[in-house]
């Protein structure tokens, strides 16, 4: 189950978007990544920027490393590494205004918000 931070990290990356975007394609390998039907790209790019984010934000990169293994996995089920395919989801020029749009949103939710939730993503995984 997602922990209240989780939601919140939900809610404030996400309440700029009021759009859903189709799927995107791996960049030179061609391989598609389509979230689930309840998960958007909007969530996905949310998602992404806490790996950007929260390493210089957390001390235990082991534990946060695999909390957000846990959260990605949770998001992209049918993926065999959820990890690598928002990596690659990351590097589209189709999925580029959907990402700046979360990191945009990091920004202006603030090192302190956005510490708390690095911090509860590294007890996600217990």
């Amino acid at each position: 189950m997602k922990t209240t931070a989780l939601k919140s990290l939900a809610a404030f990356s996400l309440a700029a978007f009021a759009f859903a975007a189709g799927s995107a394609y791996a960049a030179d390998e061609k391989i598609e990544v389509t979230p689930t039907p309840k998960v958007t790209h909007q969530e996905l790019a949310a998602i992404y920027v806490l790996s950007e984010v929260c390493p210089s934000l957390v001390s235990d990169q082991a534990k946060f490393q695999q909390g957000y293994a846990k959260l990605a996995k949770e998001y992209l089920p049918k993926e065999s590494s959820p990890v690598n395919a928002l990596q690659q989801l990351s590097k589209q020029k189709s999925f580029s205004k959907i990402l700046g749009e979360a990191q945009s949103d990091a920004a202006k939710a603030g090192a302190e918000k956005n510490k708390a939730i690095c911090q509860e993503l590294t007890t996600y995984a217990n």
